[in-house]
């Protein structure tokens, strides 16, 4: 029996309540039938408490514990969406705050690798359970700082980060494969979510849209 099937769900949490939320993503402009598929089979209720599993599929942020959340769906596929930028798929992806794991769960489908760093250790252990119970055998996870990316792993073809520092980390800019994305919030009272492609010239920056995050913070916990 495959993931998908096993983790299907049932009344709000069921396929149907799923395609409904792929309809409105589609609508908002999300134009990746990949990233769609992606989404639509992962169990996204399987990221929150139990308590929550009902509003899995509503198209909205979701607290998961310790201040921090589980972005709203139209944000994951926005940003995965903006990180494979036109490719159908990616070699090393690293990914700064695992948070719950959805986001690291749905690169997973789309990446060789991908390296995940999260400063919540209580958070990682629940993220670590559900790689293991959807059986994703590509991930490796590091509790830590997340600021100084992962050096020793690098470059990578795409970074993408789920909180929002005043500057865009430099290491996150060298840990950049040549033709590799960033995609992350940056700003403090007013947050932009940014694209940045490393160029044999430099790098380029797009500002995508107005985001609202929580902050990058330093050490861990």
């Amino acid at each position: 029996m495959s993931v998908e099937k096993r983790h299907e769900g049932i009344g709000m949490t069921s396929l149907r309540t799923r395609a409904r939320l792929i309809e409105a993503l589609r609508a908002q402009g999300i134009r990746s039938d990949l990233v769609l598929e992606i989404m639509k089979e992962l169990p996204r209720h399987r990221f929150v408490d139990e308590a929550l599993a009902s509003r899995a599929y509503e198209n909205t942020s979701l607290p998961i514990g310790f201040s921090q959340t589980i972005s709203s769906p139209y944000m994951v596929a926005r940003m995965t969406e903006t990180l494979l930028q036109g490719r159908q798929s990616l070699g090393r992806v690293l990914e700064i705050g695992t948070g719950s794991g959805y986001q690291t769960a749905i690169l997973a489908r789309l990446a060789d690798a991908v390296y995940t760093i999260e400063r919540i250790d209580a958070l990682l252990t629940r993220a670590r359970w559900r790689f293991h119970r959807l059986r994703l055998l590509n991930i490796t996870t590091r509790h830590g700082d997340g600021a100084n990316g992962w050096p020793e792993q690098a470059p990578f073809d795409g970074i993408i980060a789920a909180a929002a520092p005043a500057e865009i980390p430099v290491s996150f800019l060298h840990q950049l494969a040549l033709g590799g994305r960033l995609v992350m919030p940056r700003g403090t009272a007013t947050q932009t979510l940014l694209a940045i492609t490393r160029t044999p010239e430099g790098y380029v920056q797009e500002e995508l849209e107005p985001v609202t995050f929580v902050p990058m913070l330093s050490g861990d916990r």
